[in-house]
C-alpha cells in the first residue's frame, strides 16, 4: 500500500516535473502496484490511462527535432511495453469475469505482435466463450512459437483436434532434442483421455510411467488417477492419488476428486483432515472448498455443502467438481431446476466425464422426466460407445419404467460381462433381482462381487438379501462389515436395528420407549439443522452466490 501511495504522490506533482515518458512509466508502475493489491478494476483504469499517455508520447516524439530523435528512441526502448500493458488490462478483466472486454483488448493487438502468453490467454478466453474455431487457431499459434507448450497441446486435444495432427506440430522439436521421444506417447495418452477412451488412456499412461524419465512424475500420476476415476475404478484412483500426494505434500491439483472419492467411500475423518491441510497450503484454490463441501454433503449438511460449492465456483468457474457438488446439493434440497443448470455446465466443461451426465439424469428422474432421462442415456450410449458405464446408465433409466425392465436386465448382463467387478452395475442388477424376489441369485451375485473387493453398499445389500432368506446371523455380520467401512451408513444401521427388534420382542418394547424419548431430541436436532441451513443460506446470499 505504501508503494501505491508513493506512486500516486509522484503522479500528483506539477506536470513540468516529469517528461511524457516518465509520466507513462509512473502510470504503469502505479497500476502494477494496485494490481498487486488486488484492486483489479482500479488497476485496469490506471493501465488505460497509461495507454492514453503512451499515445501522447508517440505524438510528441514525431514532432521532435532529429537531433533528439536518437536519445528519445533509446529512452522508448526502456519503457514498459504497450503490448504488456494491454495484456495486464486483459488479465484484470479476466479476474473480474469481464471476458468479452478481455477478448476485445487482446484482439486489438496485431497478430504479428502477439506473444505466446497473449495467444494462450486469447485461446482460453475463446474456448470459454464457445468460439472453438478461434480457440484452435490461437492454440496452434502458441505451438508454432513454443512447440513444447503442453497446455496448448491439451487445449487442442480438448477441442477434438486429432492427436496425429497435434503430434505433427511438435515432430521437428522431438527429433532435434534428445530424450524427448516420450512426448509423442504423452500426446497419444491425452488424445485418448479427451476422446473418452479410458481403457487405452490408462494403458498408455502406464507405459509412460515405466519410462525412467517420467517415473514418479506427479502430474502423470494425477492424470492416471483421474482416468481411473473416470473409468469407475475407485480403488486404483485413490491409490494413485495417494502416491502423488506422498511425492508432493503440497499438491493441490486433483485433490478435489480425491476428496470426493474418500467422502463417497465413507472416510469422512480423513476428508476433514485433507481439507484442513489444503486450506493451510492455500485458500485461494477451489479444491479445499470442494473437499470441505464433500465432507458436508456426505454428512447430509446440504445447505453448507451448497455454500462451499458456490465459494469454490467463485474462485474457479471452470471447476467441474465444484459444479457437481453444488448441483448435487441443490438436487437434494429439492431445487432440481437449479441443479440441472449446474450439471449442464459441468457437461459442457467435461463432455467425457460420465458423472456429469449421471447427475443430470438423476435430476430428470427426480422430476419424473423419464423421457428426457432416456434421451440423455441413449445419447451417451451412442456417443461414448457400449462400455460397462454407459450400459449401466442406460439400464438405470430403463429400470424406472416397467415396460423396459427386461431391456434393463439385458443391458446389466452385458455390463457385467465386460466388467464383473463394476460396483454400480452389480448394485442395479441386485436391485432388479430384489424386485423379482430372486434372493438366492442375488446372494450369489453379491458374493461373487465381494470376492475381490470390499464395498459398504454391496455388504449392506447382501445383508438385506440374507434377511429375506432368514439367514439372520450372517446378515448381522454383513451389516457390521458395512458399518465398519462407513460408520455413517444409515441403511445398514436401520437393517441391524430392525433385526435386533425382530429377534427380541420383549426388548423391542423397551427400545421403542427409548426411541420415543430420543425422538423428542431428534426434533431439537431438526430445528438446529434448519437454523444452520438458514445460517449458511444467509452467508451464501451475502456472497451473492444464490
Amino acid at each position: 500500500m505504501l508503494i501505491v501511495q508513493c506512486f500516486f504522490y509522484f503522479y500528483l506533482q506539477p506536470r513540468e516535473l516529469f517528461s511524457p515518458s516518465q509520466k507513462y512509466q509512473l502510470l504503469v508502475y502505479h497500476a502494477d502496484a494496485i494490481f498487486h493489491d488486488k484492486e483489479y478494476r482500479n488497476a485496469a483504469c490506471k493501465y488505460n490511462m497509461a495507454l492514453q499517455q503512451k499515445k501522447v508520447l508517440s505524438k510528441t516524439s514525431k514532432v521532435r527535432p532529429s537531433s533528439v530523435g536518437t536519445a528519445s528512441s533509446m529512452q522508448s526502448q526502456s519503457l514498459p511495453s504497450e503490448i504488456e500493458v494491454k495484456y495486464k488490462i486483459a488479465e484484470c478483466y479476466t479476474i473480474l469475469k469481464l471476458d468479452k472486454d478481455a477478448i476485445a483488448v487482446l484482439d486489438g493487438i496485431p497478430s504479428r505482435q502477439r506473444t505466446p502468453k497473449i495467444n494462450m490467454m486469447l485461446a482460453n478466453l475463446y474456448r470459454k466463450a464457445g468460439q472453438e474455431r478461434s480457440a484452435v487457431t490461437s492454440y496452434k499459434e502458441v505451438l508454432r512459437q513454443c512447440p513444447l507448450a503442453l497446455d496448448a497441446i491439451i487445449g487442442l486435444l480438448s477441442l477434438s483436434v486429432k492427436g496425429a495432427e497435434v503430434a505433427s506440430m511438435t515432430m521437428d522439436v522431438i527429433q532435434s532434442i534428445p530424450n524427448l521421444d516420450w512426448l509423442s506417447v504423452w500426446i497419444k495418452a491425452y488424445a485418448f483421455i479427451h476422446a473418452g477412451d479410458n481403457h487405452r488412456a490408462i494403458n498408455t499412461i502406464c507405459s509412460l510411467e515405466k519410462k525412467s524419465l517420467l517415473r514418479d512424475n506427479v502430474d502423470l500420476l494425477v492424470s492416471l488417477a483421474d482416468v481411473y476415476f473416470r473409468a469407475g475404478d475407485t480403488k486404483n484412483s485413490i491409490l494413485k492419488f495417494e502416491q502423488a500426494q506422498m511425492l508432493d505434500p503440497y499438491l493441490i491439483k486433483g485433490m478435489d476428486v480425491y476428496g470426493y472419492l474418500m467422502a463417497r467411500e465413507g472416510h469422512l475423518e480423513d476428508v476433514e483432515v485433507l481439507g484442513g491441510r489444503l486450506f493451510n497450503i492455500s485458500d485461494q484454490h477451489a479444491e479445499p472448498w470442494v473437499i470441505s463441501g464433500c465432507h458436508s454433503f456426505y454428512s447430509k449438511r446440504y445447505s453448507r455443502a451448497l455454500y462451499l460449492g458456490a465459494k469454490a465456483i467463485q474462485l474457479n468457474s471452470n471447476s467441474v467438481q465444484a459444479l457437481l457438488l453444488k448441483g448435487a446439493a441443490l438436487r437434494n434440497m429439492g431445487r432440481v431446476q437449479e441443479a440441472i443448470i449446474h450439471f449442464r455446465e459441468a457437461m459442457r466443461l467435461a463432455p467425457c466425464r460420465l458423472d456429469c451426465y449421471e447427475g443430470l439424469i438423476d435430476c430428470y428422474l427426480a422430476s419424473n422426466g423419464i423421457r428426457e432421462a432416456m434421451g440423455m442415456a441413449n445419447n451417451i450410449y451412442k456417443t461414448l460407445g457400449a462400455n460397462a458405464q454407459t450400459l449401466t446408465i442406460l439400464a438405470t433409466v430403463c429400470l424406472e419404467d416397467p415396460v423396459t425392465q427386461e431391456k434393463a436386465k439385458t443391458l446389466l448382463d452385458k455390463a457385467l460381462a465386460q466388467r464383473p467387478d463394476y460396483t454400480k452395475a452389480v448394485v442395479k442388477k441386485a436391485e432388479l433381482l430384489s424386485r423379482e424376489q430372486k434372493y438366492e441369485e442375488g446372494i450369489a451375485l453379491l458374493r461373487n462381487a465381494l470376492a475381490n473387493q470390499s464395498d459398504c453398499v454391496l455388504h449392506r445389500m447382501l445383508g438385506d438379501f440374507l434377511v429375506a432368506v432368514n439367514d439372520y446371523q450372517e446378515a448381522m455380520d454383513q451389516y457390521s462389515i458395512a458399518l465398519s467401512l462407513d460408520p455413517n451408513d444409515q441403511k445398514s444401521l436401520e437393517g441391524m436395528q430392525k433385526m435386533e427388534k425382530e429377534e427380541s420382542p420383549a426388548d423391542a418394547t423397551v427400545e421403542l420407549d427409548g426411541d420415543d424419548m430420543e425422538g423428542s431430541g431428534e426434533d431439537g436436532d431438526l430445528e438446529g439443522s434448519d437454523s444452520e441451513a438458514a445460517q449458511w443460506a444467509d452467508q451464501e446470499q451475502w456472497f451473492g452466490m444464490q
